[in-house]
């Protein structure tokens, strides 16, 4: 019986993301509708809703060349953004902050993807920022992004977890 159990738990939860993604893809490939973007758009220090979470962007600061010490660190292929970002649950259960589920976009459209090794080197209290956030509670630290010396950030696509719509915020 308990094997029958998490056979369909598994089952069902890789049918509800082969849905999720497939539906976002053909939106996405539609040009969507724009209506959840054009209402989920925040500026720095405002704060943005997606699912559990309540994002506010502190600050952005590029063109950080190595995050870390001498002995840790890690240098940038191009050059690092360190977006500093505080975190609430304003759900009714625990949620886990994923750094790698968030995007970053120029002027162009082009996506870039955060550095998930560079963030441990940002981040003092690199658990806090990683575990799972209980309901009411907050936590503040740094999505890292390596992009292209002549790239400028115009905003932030932030999202609860992986299959999520998201919310954008505008930078600059």
């Amino acid at each position: 019986m308990r094997k029958t159990t998490t056979l369909a738990l598994v089952t069902t939860a890789l049918v509800a993301m082969g849905c999720g993604a497939g539906a976002t893809d053909s939106a996405d490939s539609a040009g969507g509708t724009g209506e959840d973007k054009k209402a989920t758009v925040a500026k720095v220090g405002q704060p943005a809703r997606d699912g559990k979470f309540e994002f506010t962007v502190k600050s952005s600061k590029c063109g950080v060349a190595k995050i870390g010490t001498d002995l840790l660190g890690q240098k940038a292929q191009g050059q690092f953004c360190l977006i500093t970002v505080n975190v609430k649950n304003i759900g009714k259960e625990a949620q886990m902050f994923d750094g790698s589920s968030q995007k970053a976009y120029a002027a162009d459209g082009t996506e870039y993807s955060a550095d998930s090794g560079a963030a441990m080197y940002a981040n003092k209290n690199a658990e806090t920022f990683l575990n799972d956030i209980n309901p009411g509670n907050q936590v503040t630290g740094v999505v890292v992004f390596d992009i292209p010396k002549n790239v400028k950030l115009t905003k932030l696509e932030l999202h609860d977890s992986p299959f999520s719509g998201g919310v954008d915020v505008t930078l600059g």
